[in-house]
């Protein structure tokens, strides 16, 4: 571990909002203080858990060799948690780690020579792995998508988001804003505005791991989707393009949608949605497919994405943060 953190070198305030997560809140906090770079300060705040997670947080702090500090609150949620930590933050950059996810040792180490490099940047982010609660790699975003360097808006705008457990922010843009206490998704509504705001700084490497299981908002699709609705709708007047324009991508958002509404057994909805936005349809075939797909029977539905599951744990394993 570096322990040294050079007083001519930008710092970073790391910070672990925690709710219930006693099972991977050790690992998360312990990925954090085997950082190759010591953050300026780990500031942890319990959101009111039931599950004994303070009590695992403050022994693990007791092993931290730099500046760690835990809070324990009454439950206010996610974004309130977030606003208050951000509040006490100090330095140039700040990043959050949910209490079930973890960075790999070189993360911010590398998050912030990238930052440094790109003062245009707002946020430095990259791609993650997708792990379950045993730790075992069920999906990476790289298999997903290649995200864009600098103006990542339209994929935002199309619900191509990046895990949050890969971004450091800069503080000094950051601080124009509030997570919004209202919403069930934390940081949509916040990377669209600092889209407006500069570049997104994208990195490669993968650096963490985002962990998904029973409580995450991300395993439920229609909810995750109008979060992304009213949030951009919430911001349109800061996305420099007219309403019709916004409009055109919604529909289009929606129809892609049709196939992931049903992956979530939520098919007569889909259903629904594919009639009412055809016009976001790329072409014809991009019609035809999504009502092939839509012609097969859930079981099977359900079946393929099980096989495929299994398949990437099997070739993938389960995360070794020792190598990773």
């Amino acid at each position: 571990m570096n322990l040294d953190n050079s007083s001519n070198q930008s710092e970073i305030f790391a910070f672990v909002p925690s709710y219930n997560h006693a099972p991977f809140v050790e690992k998360c906090l312990r990925s954090i203080i085997n950082q190759t770079l010591t953050p300026k300060k780990l500031l942890v705040i319990d959101d009111g858990s039931k599950d004994g997670s303070p009590q695992i947080i403050e022994r693990i702090l007791k092993d931290c060799q730099f500046a760690a500090e835990l809070k324990v609150e009454k439950n206010r949620g996610l974004c309130a948690t977030l606003n208050a930590g951000f509040a006490e933050s100090g330095g140039d950059f700040f990043a959050y780690l949910g209490s079930d996810d973890v960075w790999f040792p070189g993360f911010l180490e590398k998050r912030r020579a990238l930052l440094e490099k790109r003062p245009n940047a707002v946020l430095a982010f990259g791609h993650g792995l997708l792990i379950d609660e045993a730790d075992r790699i069920i999906d990476r975003t790289e298999d997903w998508t290649d995200f864009a360097d600098g103006d990542l808006l339209p994929q935002l705008l199309r619900g191509q988001i990046f895990p949050s457990a890969s971004v450091v922010y800069r503080r000094s843009a950051l601080a124009k804003y509030r997570w919004n206490e209202d919403s069930r998704l934390e940081d949509y509504e916040m990377y669209l505005k600092l889209a407006a705001d500069g570049e997104f700084a994208f990195d490669p490497q993968l650096l963490c791991a985002w962990r998904q299981h029973g409580s995450n908002v991300s395993g439920d699709f229609p909810l995750m989707m109008q979060e992304w609705l009213e949030a951009q709708n919430r911001v349109a007047d800061r996305l420099k393009m007219s309403r019709a324009e916004l409009a055109k991508i919604q529909t289009e958002l929606k129809f892609d949608a049709v196939l992931s509404y049903v992956r979530h057994g939520r098919r007569r909805d889909g259903l629904k949605l594919f009639y009412e936005n055809l016009g976001g349809a790329k072409s014809l075939a991009h019609i035809g497919k999504t009502l092939f797909r839509l012609a097969i029977p859930a079981p099977i539905f359900d079946w393929n994405r099980r096989r495929k599951r299994l398949r990437t744990i099997e070739k993938y394993g389960k995360l070794d943060l020792a190598h990773d």
